[in-house]
């Protein structure tokens, strides 16, 4: 099973919000789609989702368009928005028998299904609650399950772990990654180290087009320059680094700098010949390890 998006564009009024986006998911990798605000995420998603019509292109489910076949694609995907709509008034059980009834589930079907979510989404201790009863965390869940209770093939998920706590993180994490075994999973957030945690593979989407899209280790092997950080007993000069590399202060700090450069092996040399010509008492110099933060940060500011 896997999830096609082909050559999508979506044009509001004179703004082209998505321009020409392709990228596959594939069964068993979680797939992060990621983006500065207003990037074309969830115009994406919505459209993947049926909610939405392009303007161009179409998004394939296991070879079936969402576009000629949205009846058949919806009982296939299961989609956490942003906004998780749920039924406050409603108790959690009842509101997700109600939601099996809408994808045509019947009879002994739905409380087993029930009793198969409850514990894995865990929810065993607020399942006799209403909704508006519940934490933002615990409303997550409900939305996660609702998400998962026709047993789709494709899953997206937007912003899925907002409101949890730490240790309500690391379980919600834990089955995403399960889900994911057998899943096509495509996850949206903008926390970088929620998609290093889960994600297998990432697609970064900027101003309605496709930047990068690759597996997380060779986005990480690939991306360009090296972060050197530089720091002194002294005030230091910008002017003194101008043939090293880009150069700025951290935090407004004048005795230490931030170095972008191409070889880090020569960016050092460099910088430990300045503090020898300009005597300065050297403090020390480090190179950042590459996170995907300081990837997307470089993508998205320079495209």
């Amino acid at each position: 099973m896997s999830l096609i998006v082909q050559n999508l564009t979506k044009i509001y009024a004179e703004q082209k919000a998505l321009d020409q986006v392709s990228f596959e998911a594939e069964k068993g990798q979680v797939l992060g789609f990621l983006g500065p605000n207003g990037a074309g995420k969830s115009t994406t998603m919505k459209i993947a989702t049926g909610f939405l019509l392009p303007d161009e292109g179409d998004v394939l489910i296991n070879g079936i368009s969402v576009l000629q076949s949205p009846k058949e694609v919806s009982k296939l995907i299961g989609y956490l928005p942003e906004h998780n709509p749920l039924y406050l008034e409603m108790y959690v059980r009842e509101f997700l028998g109600f939601i099996a009834g809408l994808y045509g589930i019947k009879g002994q079907k739905v409380k087993k299904r029930i009793d198969e979510l409850i514990p894995l989404c865990g929810l065993e201790v607020e399942a006799h609650k209403k909704i508006h009863q519940l934490s933002k965390g615990y409303r997550q869940r409900v939305g996660l399950a609702k998400a998962l209770i026709h047993d789709p093939e494709v899953i997206i998920l937007d912003e899925p772990t907002t409101g949890l706590d730490p240790n309500q993180l690391v379980e919600i994490r834990a089955l995403i990654k399960k889900i994911s075994k057998e899943k096509t999973l495509i996850l949206s957030t903008h926390i970088m180290q929620e998609v290093e945690a889960i994600c297998d593979k990432v697609v970064i989407i900027n101003k309605g087009k496709i930047v990068a899209s690759d597996l997380i280790s060779d986005l990480k092997s690939e991306a360009g320059k090296v972060e050197l950080v530089l720091e002194t007993e002294e005030s230091l000069d910008l002017a003194w680094f101008e043939g090293v590399g880009q150069v700025e202060f951290i935090q407004k700090k004048q005795s230490a700098v931030s170095i972008l450069v191409e070889d880090g092996s020569v960016g050092r040399k460099a910088l430990l010949q300045i503090v020898q010509e300009k005597e300065l008492n050297l403090i020390s110099v480090q190179q950042k390890e590459k996170n995907l933060e300081s990837i997307f940060q470089q993508i998205t500011q320079s495209k």
